[in-house]
């Protein structure tokens, strides 16, 4: 670890946040910054936001595909945080000046009846204390110039946490094929991108799994009645103000919102 400052690096990334504005990556400036070095700012980060008086959601994973995690160079995704000012209802508005550069994917959550603690976590361990799935949309919005970003950039700004829009039906996971269950994503009706659940590390469990052997790693682990957002099923669309957004998700219906100026 370098005497980097990370309550001032976190500060940068919460201010670009609150002032709706890019800003140069932090590896510019710090190109030998380390992923531990990179949580270390998320969690000055988290705390300030805490501080401010809001409320975690749930965490949520990032990076889990095989081709992202293959692109960035990693053999695990990552992980940040949602937060209650970031949610939009289903069929809401999704206001475009509160943001930089928002892209829009299709997700699936979790919500656990009952703690989950690492390691040694498997997929039939998270299913076990799983209560819901719940169908999202996950609105992400680097804080970074042109989106772009190295790991540790990503990892520092929260994963890029923005928005999320959760759907009204919640469904016990007994009653689903995860890795089957498929979903389509349109804007204006003009369809976008499509996946299934085996897009996420083969089934979206595996990722909360894997998400729970990571926290354990600092001595934390997920928590009942949190909301887990296991990873995008599709790409990730760019969208402008006046679009309406609609997935259509197997077994577990719709979830929309329309971008205003």
């Amino acid at each position: 670890m370098t005497s980097l400052d990370y309550e001032k690096l976190a500060m940068e990334l919460l201010n670009a946040e609150h002032e709706k504005r890019e800003m140069v990556r932090l590896t510019i400036q710090y190109p030998n910054m380390t992923v531990e070095e990179a949580y270390a700012i998320q969690e000055q980060l988290v705390a300030m936001k805490q501080a401010d008086g809001y409320r975690i959601i749930g965490p949520k994973m990032g990076l889990t595909s095989a081709a992202k995690m293959a692109q960035m160079g990693v053999n695990e995704p990552i992980y940040g945080y949602v937060f209650d000012y970031m949610i939009v209802p289903n069929g809401g508005t999704v206001a475009m000046n509160e943001l930089i550069h928002p892209k829009v994917e299709a997700e699936i959550a979790f919500i656990l009846k009952e703690d989950v603690q690492g390691p040694d976590i498997d997929a039939t361990d998270i299913l076990a204390a799983t209560e819901y799935i719940i169908p999202a949309l996950e609105i992400i919005d680097s804080r970074y110039a042109n989106f772009e970003f190295a790991l540790p950039d990503v990892i520092a700004d929260n994963a890029s946490s923005s928005r999320v829009v959760f759907g009204n039906r919640l469904v016990p996971p007994v009653s689903l094929e995860l890795d089957l269950l498929g979903v389509s994503l349109s804007i204006n009706g003009e369809g976008k991108a499509f996946g299934a659940g085996a897009a996420v590390l083969g089934h979206p469990a595996n990722a909360i799994a894997m998400l729970a052997n990571m926290l354990s790693r600092k001595g934390k682990g997920l928590k009942a009645g949190e909301i887990i957002l296991a990873g995008a099923m599709t790409e990730a669309v760019r969208f402008v103000a006046g679009d309406v957004v609609f997935a259509q998700f197997d077994q577990l219906g719709t979830v929309s919102f329309r971008s205003t100026d």
